[in-house]
């Protein structure tokens, strides 16, 4: 087989971190919208052959934070060695010398994810459990002030309200509300963030959740933010039951206030808010759009705001 340009990169990438190795294949993971992933199966000087996997973030991530993947590395190297169920961290490269952008080279986590749980009750347990795992860290322990506040991100989205909003969405009313309200109130202590938790950055083998990837997105800030993130992305995957037993079962688990959890469902819907982009036919677009619309009711219901008749 003739060695691509590409392979070669590769092979160089495998000689920087681990030089008495080889490279026996490479190839890049589907899936992920905000970082390219290629997994790299390597041959080690006693002839184990074992998988890893090179992260580089996306154009968009590195602009908001051009050191986001030291950030990331970092947080792993915290994080494994706090016995979370994260990819090991292996190696940052931000010398550009071999590839122009910065990457990290992490543990490949034997397993997949999982949205069609065969056991829906002990699944969403342990989705929950990990969730609330990672939002007890001690911070006075384990330092993650080099992580930017999420609160940040929502303030700097509201105050730039674009000209034309969805209408199909209703956007403008779900800004409406949350710009009447913010800043919010902080009733939680600022906790770890993992940003982006849904079942999609999950990996499970033989029923276990083994692996938490994809920590780009992770920050600081009021717990419930995940947990409104997570609340949207279950009802969307596995349904309004399932969405239910997930907050009860984190809730149980927590002593947080909940009083502004409405409003981080409203946050999290309107993160997400380009859904449409990623349904995979019409007729999925149009079940995440009720679903979508439902989610956004039951929030304004609990504050017993307005909402408007099409919804």
């Amino acid at each position: 087989m003739t060695e691509t340009r590409e392979d070669n990169l590769f092979a160089q990438v495998v000689q920087r971190f681990a030089p008495q190795s080889k490279l026996l294949r490479a190839w890049a993971l589907q899936g992920g919208v905000s970082a390219q992933v290629t997994a790299l199966e390597i041959e080690q000087p006693d002839g184990h052959i074992e998988k890893l996997l090179m992260r580089q973030h996306g154009e968009t991530d590195r602009a908001h934070n051009p050191q986001i993947a030291a950030d990331e590395f970092r947080l792993l190297q915290l994080l494994y060695a706090a016995g979370l169920p994260v990819p090991k961290p292996y190696s940052l490269d931000q010398s550009g010398e071999v590839i122009a952008t910065p990457y990290i080279i992490i543990e490949y986590i034997e397993g997949q994810t999982e949205f069609a749980p065969a056991n829906m009750q002990e699944y969403l347990a342990q989705f929950a459990t990990q969730l609330a795992r990672i939002h007890q860290i001690d911070g006075t322990k384990l330092d993650i002030s080099f992580l930017p506040p999420r609160e940040a991100r929502y303030t700097r989205d509201l105050r730039e309200r674009p000209e034309q909003v969805d209408a199909s969405l209703d956007e403008g009313h779900l800004r409406d509300v949350l710009e009447a309200a913010w800043p919010l109130a902080q009733r939680n202590p600022s906790v770890l963030l993992h940003g982006d938790y849904w079942p999609g950055n999950l990996l499970w083998r033989d029923g276990v959740l083994v692996g938490i990837i994809d920590w780009e997105d992770a920050g600081s800030g009021d717990p419930l933010a995940d947990v409104g993130n997570s609340r949207l992305e279950i009802l969307w995957a596995l349904g309004v039951d399932a969405l239910r037993a997930f907050t009860e079962r984190y809730q149980a688990l927590t002593s947080w206030d909940c009083t502004n959890l409405p409003y981080w469902d409203l946050c999290a819907a309107l993160r997400l808010r380009c859904f449409p982009d990623w349904a995979a036919n019409a007729a999925a677009e149009q079940t995440m759009r009720e679903q979508y619309r439902w989610f956004i009711v039951q929030a304004c219901e609990e504050l017993l705001k307005p909402c408007p008749p099409h919804l």
